[in-house]
């Protein structure tokens, strides 16, 4: 998941080597943190955060398989 992650991500930004994505997880839950450049954080949110929306999207359905809750977060 982590690589999906970062292969949707670093096209749309200027620097693709500060992409990172960390993983937590609980009982119920996992968390991925993803971290860029805060040059490119506006590209990664997109206008009224169409962006993220549609990469959040793309992740929980690609999490379906798994019997837990995915969720995708950015760091700031």
């Amino acid at each position: 998941m982590k690589e999906l992650i970062k292969t949707i991500v670093q096209p749309l930004v200027d620097h693709p080597e500060d992409v990172e994505v960390t993983e937590t997880s609980d009982n119920r839950n996992i968390t991925f943190l993803l971290s860029v450049n805060k040059d490119d954080m506006g590209k990664v949110i997109g206008k009224q955060g169409r962006v993220i929306k549609a990469i959040r999207t793309v992740v929980y359905a690609a999490g379906t398989g798994h019997n837990k809750r995915i969720h995708l977060e950015i760091n700031e």
